[in-house]
């Protein structure tokens, strides 16, 4: 029905390193935070993003790119595992401990969330594959997983710019070859840069607002803080590409660019809709042809891509499968027919809460929850002003006579401040309803998408053993 690895796991001594004759590519990996699916080359209005686009231009464009958890430490875990979090263990944010696992104090070690929010499965990470087959390991900006012994960099390079970064870690890999996980382009993450204190490069005015906000001039002020963060964002990526080619080995080097989830917003960062989980992703490998994609992938499928790239056997399942025949432009090459992704309200102290699960098709999106009753997890920049500069919240609240549809949608994100009720399955036509507005649950025309998702949903469900989430029977 959709390909999908069965779920066995086994420890690292399952990764061999078979022989290699050709030379191994390096890998800059630039990961921007809280970008969801917006720039000129995925025609965002309003917005010039030249370097993104260069970048699409000379390698693989995924149009529909997801990832399998909608905030930060979890995003990131799918990415380095292959796996769901409800099988990888890393589920919500845990400790950024940016440096080695033997640098950590005590207190840092026995810190709550560092303990109880971290990465159970015993597959290799991705840090640990390339580390095995001879790679210089560095990450800068942030690591924001847990155990750090799963993330065996040589370098922890704190906030720096590109050049800096680039360049400390090619001259410390000495000739070896070298992966960057440049995880220092913020600028999307709220607070965005505050255009009451200073110019931004977006007008308020010119935005195209999801439709599911209130549009209000506060409104547009905020979104559009938003989209010059992306515009910042863009500059990074060009400066750090403008610093491979001065290095002279950009020819030798696979770039992969993408966003860890959408932004925050209602329907964005932290809930399961098409704003939250759809990102921006380029992959370009060396020697590869340019090409624009349409197939559906997920994060998860970048480790065993990896995988393939450098010839390496991972004999431990994964949740991803490998886009190397659709990167090579293969015309038999397929995605995925549906791509699943989660949200859990449990935490360091809940152990129960709120389970959403999603699966998306070529045309449609459903979300089902369980634990209807037990509380959701809102992370404090989807609502607060200070220190997050978040305007939409407040802004929904005090204008929801006047925009009642939005103000509903944030007190389904936020029931128990606001007293919302989310429903237990929702149905959406991505095509005619790209901002997730009518709920097509109900709705006997659309009966066929919703039992065709709900199939894919259920047989996820019981091979990936989603024990928290329990599906309910269709009406």
């Amino acid at each position: 029905m959709y390909r999908f690895a069965a779920l066995l796991l086994f420890s690292f001594t399952s990764l061999s390193l078979p022989s290699r004759a050709e030379p191994l590519p390096n890998i800059l990996f630039i990961l921007t935070e809280d970008q969801g699916a917006h720039m000129g080359a995925l025609g965002t209005p309003a917005i010039k993003t030249p370097h993104m686009d260069a970048l699409a231009a000379s390698g693989v464009l995924f149009r529909r790119a997801y990832v399998g958890y909608p905030v930060c430490s979890a995003s990131k875990a799918c990415l380095m595992t292959g796996l769901h979090t409800h099988t990888n263990g890393l589920i919500n944010n845990t400790n950024n401990y940016l440096k080695p696992a033997g640098k950590l104090t005590e207190a840092e070690k026995q810190s709550p969330p560092y303990l109880h929010t971290r990465i159970r499965s015993q597959g290799a990470t991705l840090v640990e594959v390339l580390a095995a087959k001879g790679y210089h390991t560095a990450v800068s900006g942030k690591l924001h997983l847990s155990p750090n012994e799963r993330f065996p960099y040589n370098d922890f390079i704190p906030k720096a710019g590109s050049k800096e970064a680039l360049s400390r870690v090619i001259q410390r890999a000495a000739g070896k070859p070298w992966f960057l996980m440049h995880n220092s382009t913020t600028y999307t993450h709220r607070p965005f840069v505050d255009s009451e204190k200073q110019p931004i490069s977006i007008d308020p005015a010119k935005v195209k607002l999801p439709a599911h906000l209130p549009d209000t001039p506060v409104a547009r002020r905020d979104w559009a803080e938003y989209l010059d963060g992306v515009q910042r964002n863009d500059r990074v990526v060009g400066e750090v590409m403008a610093a491979l080619r001065e290095s002279g080995q950009e020819a030798s080097t696979l770039v992969i660019f993408m966003g860890d989830h959408g932004p925050a917003y209602p329907h964005g960062k932290m809930t399961p809709f098409h704003l939250g989980l759809h990102i921006p992703l380029i992959v370009r490998i060396p020697g590869g042809r340019p090409l624009v994609s349409d197939a559906l992938v997920s994060e998860l499928d970048l480790l065993p891509t990896l995988v393939e790239v450098l010839g390496v056997s991972y004999a431990s399942p994964l949740h991803g499968i490998n886009l190397k025949r659709l990167l090579d432009g293969k015309a038999e090459a397929k995605g995925h027919d549906f791509i699943f992704s989660e949200v859990s309200g449990r935490s360091l102290n809940k152990q129960r809460g709120m389970e959403e699960r999603s699966v998306i098709d070529a045309t449609h999106q459903l979300i089902v929850r369980s634990h209807l009753d037990e509380p959701k997890v809102i992370n404090a920049d989807l609502r607060d002003m200070k220190p997050w500069i978040n305007r939409i919240y407040g802004e929904t609240v005090r204008a929801k006579a006047q925009f009642p549809e939005a103000f509903r949608i944030l007190q389904e994100m936020d029931p128990q401040a606001l007293g919302g009720k989310p429903p237990l399955i929702e149905l959406y036509d991505l095509q005619s309803d790209p901002d997730e507005l009518h709920n097509l649950a109900a709705d006997p025309a659309q009966r066929p998408h919703l039992e065709r998702l709900f199939a894919a949903l259920k047989q996820w469900h019981a091979e990936t053993q989603d024990s928290t989430m329990v599906l309910p029977a269709l009406p």
